[in-house]
């Protein structure tokens, strides 16, 4: 799939999601064969980017190439010294939130609150298409609500101001992530643009990649919250085919990565959110777990693993031979 000068290797895509989407879960999700992985959204509001928090958002060193940045905003001129800023930072692609539900982004015009507000929409693009030499890309939802659906007119907009790409979600506002993705209607979208067009929303196996392309004859496919831990999905694997000596690797190499990212301490409470959903359903793994995500020390960390391996081994849930042939870098320092 190509995205202006870019030949992407695949056409499958990180979804950007605040919170989660960080540059050590980008590498991951880009080292397991997703072609694309879009950033976590950053504030066009210039008075936040000297803040810890964005200077991690807008650091993407070591990250392969093209490297897409989604920025949020409701000022069209703010937007655009936004978007010069993160080209300024590395980035390659710009991307538009117009998807975020959260109260805070989108009621304040931000995120899908711009749904309320095509001709802005329009503006937007076309100050941020003349302004930049890289594409522009936007992601959005469907509506505000289901008395506001405007989807294919604010599609149109985009492609009549210069969109590279349209992401869509196949959700309202008002439907955050509940309820069922209408594919029916990022179908519509495909049809009345000529720009690719993404599909997202209810891809949470192996087998919903293609069942969404074939339904939508979408470009390529968005991946958000299926891709938490289990980035493997981009390999076209399903959670539970992935192996223990393959998940615990993963782990090994997700929590170094977090640890070189933010230290030691901040790394190890971070990489929480994804510990519980990487063990989610192993066999005896209840009481691990709340050890693996009260835990203080990456080397506590590593003997409770080692120690659930070991037992698993034992009780014939994996062979012998799977377990002990990992060796992260405190592995064997004693705790």
């Amino acid at each position: 799939m190509q995205i202006g000068p870019y030949k992407l290797p695949n056409n499958l895509i990180l979804a950007p999601m605040a919170g989660v989407t960080d540059r050590p879960f980008r590498q991951l999700c880009r080292a397991q064969g997703a072609g694309l992985a879009v950033s976590e959204m950053v504030s066009s509001n210039a008075l936040l980017w000297g803040s810890k928090k964005t200077q991690r958002r807008i650091d993407h060193a070591g990250e392969d190439a093209p490297v897409s940045v989604q920025i949020a905003g409701a000022d069209p001129a703010m937007m655009a010294d936004a978007a010069r800023f993160n080209v300024d930072h590395g980035a390659q692609i710009i991307d538009i939130n117009m998807g975020c539900s959260a109260r805070k982004v989108a009621y304040r015009g931000s995120g899908a609150g711009l749904l309320k507000d095509p001709p802005k929409i329009g503006r937007i693009f076309a100050r941020l298409t003349r302004a930049l030499s890289i594409p522009v890309t936007g992601k959005i939802r469907l509506g505000w609500d289901d008395d506001s659906l405007n989807y294919l007119e604010v599609a149109k907009i985009l492609e009549d101001n210069g969109a590279s790409l349209i992401a869509v979600h196949g959700r309202t506002k008002e439907q955050a992530y509940k309820g069922q993705a209408n594919w029916d209607a990022i179908a519509e979208i495909k049809q009345a643009v000529g720009v690719p067009v993404i599909g997202n929303g209810d891809v949470r196996t192996a087998a919903d990649i293609e069942r969404i392309k074939q339904y939508t004859g979408c470009d390529g496919v968005m991946i958000g919250r299926a891709a938490i831990g289990n980035p493997w999905i981009f390999q076209r694997k399903d959670f539970d085919q992935v192996t223990l000596a393959e998940k615990s690797e993963l782990i090994y190499r997700h929590l170094d990565l977090m640890l070189d990212f933010y230290g030691e301490e901040r790394g190890l409470i971070l990489f929480r959110k994804h510990v519980v959903k990487y063990v989610r359903g192993l066999s005896h793994i209840g009481k691990v777990k709340q050890q693996l995500i009260t835990c203080t020390r990456p080397e506590e960390f590593v003997a409770l693993m080692n120690a659930y391996e070991a037992e698993a081994a034992e009780r014939a849930v994996v062979s012998p031979s799977t377990v002990g042939s990992l060796s992260p870098q405190w592995r064997d320092q004693p705790v």
